[in-house]
């Protein structure tokens, strides 16, 4: 799922961050957590799934639906493409801004609408479901994909109104809805987990999510059948754009890419990059990603104050994700909690070793020990002891950077992925 901008340049698709959206009060309950390295191992080489992209989709027209154009190009354009090749008809259903073409040059089609991610006004939000209400009803989609919370609700309300066959709902993470304690959150959680819960649970829906800690999360509170989730942990990783490189020479550097949200732990990371300065450890830490409309945001004037007492680099947004972890030697991430990170498996992919907190999502990439070190969210001196560790051992650096990048390999290849995805897809269809 840090400062870049959205998009892929062409040749070489590169991973561009933009701006995209967790409690450890939805934490499931003690004892549910499966180790992620065993796990996910299991998941893997369980029979059909890396081959189902031999299966077909000839004749099926899928609609995905998502927020922003820019998401869509950075986690699901190349599982569209995957359900092209299986012989889908995929229309791309989202607010078009910059990303058109490449859509587009991939083959897909596109339905433009209108829907404010953030934003909190009923008519709106209304207008939004009434908008893609006909969209299915004028395209008649066999599937329908709806990837985050927006998208969730509106888009599966459209699809019941609509009568479409099947519903795949891919939950990308908490989001701050989940996260937050503000009196908005507090107010409104309620009513999203019963809404969710009773679209969850329709015969015709399938619930993807990203870790085991969701599963249970989905079952114990939002009461979702267990036969009506699937877990894929991810958007996958194009191991190839995200190849390994040699360090680079120099003082270490440790790159957080991420969007600049209070959710992935920034202030934390500053304050533990300000110990690591006060005890002239070197060690440089550079700030890779956008701000945006998100409650959680940070403002820019913190980020320049940080940046102007030289206590972090702040990089802002990158079109070239694979790029800044070539120029870094650690990547870390202490996010509260997320979903999946796509920018911990494009670390790892890159062979570098991580540092991230112990959360849902981020323990799945980072096994303890193996492909790097977690700590405590909403800690500060464990997370610069952690880097510490790092900065000043360039062997361990690259023992647990060459298991990180085997990790990728075998577990969040975006082939993978996709192929799990689309066995989902049949699975779900075959079923109707």
């Amino acid at each position: 799922m840090g400062g870049i901008t959205a998009g892929r340049t062409k040749a070489r698709r590169r991973r561009s961050f933009q701006s995209g959206p967790s409690s450890s009060r939805l934490e499931p309950l003690p004892g549910r957590r499966r180790e992620a390295s065993t796990w996910y191992l299991g998941l893997v080489t369980s029979p059909g799934l890396v081959g189902a992209l031999d299966v077909t989709l000839a004749g099926r027209k899928i609609i995905y639906l998502v927020s922003e154009d820019w998401y869509f190009c950075s986690h699901r354009l190349a599982l569209g493409v995957a359900a092209k090749k299986a012989g889908a008809d995929v229309i791309v259903a989202t607010q078009i801004k910059d990303h058109r073409a490449e859509i587009e040059a991939a083959g897909l089609r596109i339905a433009p609408i209108t829907m404010q991610r953030s934003g909190r006004n009923p008519i709106a939000d209304l207008a939004t479901i009434q908008q893609i209400t006909h969209l299915y009803r004028r395209e008649k989609p066999d599937l329908v994909h709806h990837v985050a919370l927006k998208p969730i609700l509106y888009g599966s309300i459209a699809a019941k109104r609509a009568g479409v066959p099947a519903v795949v709902i891919a939950v990308a993470g908490m989001g701050f809805m989940f996260i937050s304690e503000s009196l908005f959150a507090r107010m409104t959680r309620p009513f999203i987990v019963r809404a969710q819960s009773a679209l969850m649970n329709r015969r015709n829906t399938r619930t993807i999510l990203q870790n085991p800690d969701d599963e249970a999360l989905y079952m114990e509170t939002f009461g979702v059948a267990r036969e009506r989730i699937t877990i894929i942990p991810g958007a996958g990783v194009d191991i190839d754009e995200f190849s390994v490189t040699p360090e680079p020479n120099g003082t270490p550097v440790a790159v957080c890419v991420s969007r600049m949200l209070r959710d992935k732990g920034i202030h934390e990371l500053v304050s533990a990059a300000r110990q690591l300065r006060d005890k002239d450890v070197g060690l440089v830490v550079r700030l890779v990603g956008p701000t945006d409309d998100n409650p959680a945001s940070i403002p820019k004037a913190a980020l320049k104050a940080w940046s102007r007492d030289g206590i972090v680099e702040v990089a802002g947004p990158s079109n070239d994700i694979a790029g800044e972890y070539a120029r870094a030697h650690i990547a870390v991430l202490p996010s509260y909690r997320e979903g999946l990170p796509k920018s911990l498996m494009e670390a790892a992919s890159c062979g570098r070793p991580i540092v991230a907190t112990d959360v849902p999502g981020c323990r799945e990439v980072c096994i303890e020990g193996e492909t790097g070190y977690r700590v405590p969210a909403r800690t500060i001196e464990p997370l610069a002891n952690a880097l510490e560790r790092l900065a000043v051992d360039p062997a361990l650096r690259q023992r647990l950077g060459t298991n990180a990048r085997r990790h990728a390999e075998t577990v969040f290849a975006t082939d993978i992925i996709n192929a799990q995805t689309i066995s989902a897809y049949e699975e779900l269809l075959a079923g109707l």
